[in-house]
C-alpha cells in the first residue's frame, strides 16, 4: 500500500509532483530509491539535489586555529527550527564546539568519547535533551590538518544551514598571509556552499555513480527514440557535460562561470607567483547524508 507519508517523503527529496510520485512508487511497490532514480530518468526529478536530504533542524559550527593548519567542522541536529534558533541550544553547540576544538579529536568516534561536562561530550549531548524536550543528535565531525605550506578555511552559511571547510597548498611560505590569496579561499568556500560539488575531481566521483548516470542517460535518450547505437556514442558527451556539473574544479566559478575553477586556481597562482592547489574540501548541509 502506497501511504500518503511515503508519497510525501518522496516529494521532499525529489521535488516532484504528488501524482508523479503515486505512479513511480506504484511501479517500484514503495522502493524510495528506485521510485528516485525512475523520475530522473524521466527527467522529472533534479539530479541529486534534494535526493539524500533529511526533515533534520540544528546548527553546523566550524573552528580553525590562529595559524589556519588545523580546523573541524560539525553538525549537531535538534527537531525544530525553533530549537536550533534559541540562544541557549546555539550556546550548547558553542560549548561543545569548544570542547572539540581544544580536544582535537581525529574522527567522529573519538569525538563521542572526549571528556565533556563530568562525562563524555556523547553523555554531554544526551544529557541536553531533558532540558532542551527535543531529541538530539551530535550526528557530523570532521577534523582537517593541514600538509605543509597548505592553509585552511572555514564558512558558515545561512546561520549554520551549510559550512564548509577547504585546505589549498602553496610552494611559497609568503602566500598564505597574502590579502589576495586569502581572498580567492574565502571565494572558492563561497563556491563551494553554493554549488554543491560532489568531489574535487573525476578521480573522487565512484564508479557506481558514474554508471548510475549512464543508465539515466540511456534511458532518456531511448525515451526521446534514439537508437542503441547512437545512445552510446552520445552518452560520453553526456558524462563530460555531468563531471563538469559535479567536479568542483570542473565546475564554473560562481562568481565568474565562463571560468572553471582549474582555470582560477592557475591564474591566481601566476598573480602571486605561486602554484596552488586544491588539495581537499568538505562541506555538510544540514540534515544532509555524509
Amino acid at each position: 500500500m502506497i501511504t500518503a507519508a511515503i508519497v510525501k517523503e518522496l516529494r521532499d527529496k525529489t521535488n516532484a509532483g504528488m501524482m508523479d510520485c503515486k505512479r513511480v512508487l506504484t511501479e517500484t511497490n514503495g522502493d524510495i530509491e528506485a521510485s528516485i532514480k525512475l523520475l530522473r530518468e524521466r527527467g522529472i526529478a533534479k539530479a541529486g539535489a534534494k535526493a539524500d536530504r533529511a526533515a533534520n533542524e540544528g546548527i553546523i559550527t566550524a573552528r580553525v586555529n590562529e595559524s589556519a593548519t588545523s580546523a573541524i567542522l560539525l553538525e549537531i541536529n535538534c527537531e525544530t527550527d525553533f530549537v536550533s534558533k534559541n540562544q541557549n541550544f546555539q550556546a550548547f553547540v558553542k560549548d561543545v564546539a569548544d570542547a572539540l576544538a581544544a580536544a582535537n579529536a581525529p574522527d567522529h568516534a573519538a569525538a563521542l568519547v572526549i571528556p565533556h561536562g563530568g562525562s563524555t561530550v556523547e553523555d554531554f549531548v544526551k544529557a541536553k535533551v531533558i532540558e532542551v524536550g527535543e531529541n538530539l543528535q551530535f550526528r557530523k565531525y570532521i577534523r582537517m590538518v593541514a600538509a605543509p605550506g597548505a592553509y585552511i578555511a572555514s564558512y558558515i552559511h545561512m546561520g549554520g544551514k551549510v559550512g564548509v571547510l577547504i585546505e589549498v597548498g602553496t610552494t611559497q611560505t609568503a602566500t598564505a598571509s597574502n590579502a589576495t590569496f586569502r581572498e580567492l579561499v574565502k571565494d572558492l568556500t563561497l563556491h563551494i556552499a553554493a554549488c554543491a560539488p560532489k568531489g574535487l575531481s573525476r578521480e573522487d566521483i565512484s564508479q557506481a555513480v558514474v554508471e548510475n548516470e549512464k543508465d539515466i542517460f540511456r534511458a532518456r535518450l531511448a525515451a526521446e527514440g534514439k537508437p542503441a547505437n547512437l545512445i552510446e556514442k552520445i552518452i560520453p558527451g553526456q558524462l563530460g557535460k555531468f563531471f563538469a556539473e559535479s567536479c568542483f574544479l570542473e565546475q564554473g566559478f560562481v562568481k565568474d562561470p565562463d571560468t572553471t575553477v582549474v582555470a582560477l586556481l592557475e591564474a591566481k597562482g601566476k598573480e602571486l607567483g605561486d602554484t596552488l592547489t586544491v588539495i581537499r574540501f568538505v562541506r555538510f548541509g544540514l540534515g544532509e547524508a555524509l
